[in-house]
């Protein structure tokens, strides 16, 4: 399955910003996705994930209240919605697609985009 992300930008702390994924090649429904970030000088870390189905959800602890992942089976897309953004958010951020029903494991990821650039300022 092919990926591509979009809808980074520069904004303010406490700015809101939604990230889109757009997929293609295979059946979308059948692939667990998420997202990760990767801010400069650190390793790529895990932000959110959603199940084929959109049943289940689960986000990193840094994440979680803030920002929402949901995804439109119909339209091969998976979204990440976030809000109330502070500077440490500030990352490339990466969707990517598992063939397993649900996982937060970056090795379970076999397909990655290419990613978008997030930048919050204080």
């Amino acid at each position: 399955v092919q990926l591509q992300a979009s809808g980074g930008g520069l904004v303010r702390a406490g700015d809101s910003l939604t990230l889109s994924c757009a997929t293609s090649g295979r059946t979308f429904s059948n692939y667990a996705m998420g997202w990760f970030r990767q801010a400069p000088g650190q390793e790529r870390k895990f932000v959110a994930a959603i199940s084929w189905s959109g049943g289940s959800t689960f986000y990193a602890d840094s994440v979680k209240g803030r920002f929402t992942i949901s995804r439109n089976n119909n339209k091969n897309t998976v979204y990440l919605q976030m809000n109330s953004l502070l500077p440490e958010d500030t990352a490339v951020y990466y969707c990517a697609a598992s063939r397993a029903h649900m996982t937060t494991n970056a090795a379970d990821f076999g397909s990655w985009g290419q990613g978008t650039q997030v930048t919050v300022s204080s």
